[in-house]
């Protein structure tokens, strides 16, 4: 492989790691992976992420971006952390906003509640 491939992959791999997925080698892929093709040649395979444990990465990730743990944040900090994980999809998990709720040592009608103002904010 040659060092602008290296290189294009050393780059790529941060960005798919954080949307979850993850950059595997040619000889690896599988069914369902996406080929990424750089130079006219397929370099690496991009292979999404399982749902088994979604909302925890989500979650996590809302917590670098804030740069605290959801049960220590601020109100307003738990309002724009509600609005990350709404549009990253977290809640269209199934039990999430009981989860967050718990992580957060919030009530899940807090946790509706922000969705709600959330959305009628998206609307106006």
């Amino acid at each position: 492989m040659s060092d602008s491939t290296n290189e294009f992959l050393s780059t790529l791999r941060p960005i798919v790691e954080s949307l979850g997925a993850s950059v595997v080698a040619p000889r690896s892929s599988r069914k369902g992976d996406e080929p990424v093709v750089w130079q006219g040649e397929t370099v690496a395979y991009l292979r999404p992420n399982e749902l088994h444990g979604a909302l925890e990465r989500a979650v996590s990730a809302v917590e670098r971006e804030v740069g605290t743990r959801l049960g220590e944040m601020k109100r307003a900090e738990k309002q724009m952390a509600i609005r990350r994980l709404d549009e990253r999809g977290a809640f269209l998990v199934r039990g999430a906003a009981e989860d967050v709720a718990g992580w957060m040592g919030v009530s899940k009608v807090t946790i509706y509640s922000y969705l709600n103002a959330i959305e009628r904010a998206d609307s106006e």
